[in-house]
């Protein structure tokens, strides 16, 4: 149980990353991904990625500029605008489906304009997923400058998307709907340079 704690990065580095250790053995058609970010870079960084042999951006949370995140979805994205936080984590929660492609986003509890994106796409497996770096090939081929410096918390990922009601209790660490992998079971291994605190 991770309550409470977070994972560090301290410095930007071409290894130092989180890998989630649960191996997602079928192919996904619905997902829903939060998680809480602490930092003050201004230069691009990865925050998630869940990566497959043919995809590497198949699930992709990323941050181009402090007041944007982007949204990937089998190597195609959407952006979202975000407040600029300055001195404040930010929690934030993306949804997808496969019947319709829509796509539901929350910034800090609060749900933005839906959108959509590969309507009757399906999510690869198995899957090599990672805090703090972005895999262009398979479990790798990481470049520094995409590498997130700063605090990481609050990590859950369902197979189906949530409501409002359930982001919010997931920004509080005590979802209703029992996750693929969440922080009160998480599944995790540190490579290089992060820190637990």
């Amino acid at each position: 149980d991770l309550l409470n704690w977070v994972f560090v990065f301290p410095e930007t580095s071409q290894t130092a990353r989180v890998q989630v250790t649960v191996e997602p053995k079928e192919p996904l058609n619905n997902f829903t991904v939060c998680l809480r970010s602490f930092t003050d870079l201004q230069r691009p960084y990865s925050l998630f990625s869940y990566a497959t042999k043919k995809q590497s951006n198949e699930i992709l949370l990323f941050k181009p500029r402090p007041s944007q995140y982007e949204f990937h979805v089998g190597g195609k994205l959407l952006l979202f605008t975000v407040p600029q936080s300055l001195g404040e984590s930010e929690h934030v929660c993306a949804s997808w489906e496969s019947t319709t492609g829509i796509v539901r986003f929350w910034f800090n509890g609060k749900p933005w304009p839906r959108k959509g994106l590969q309507r009757g796409y399906t999510m690869g497996a198995p899957a090599s997923i990672l805090l703090g770096q972005e895999q262009d090939s398979f479990g790798g081929n990481f470049d520094a400058q995409q590498s997130f410096v700063g605090e990481i918390s609050s990590v859950y990922m369902w197979d189906t998307g949530i409501s409002t009601s359930e982001v919010i209790s997931a920004m509080y660490d005590s979802p209703q709907e029992p996750p693929i992998f969440g922080w009160r079971n998480f599944p995790y291994k540190i490579v290089g340079e992060v820190y637990l605190k």
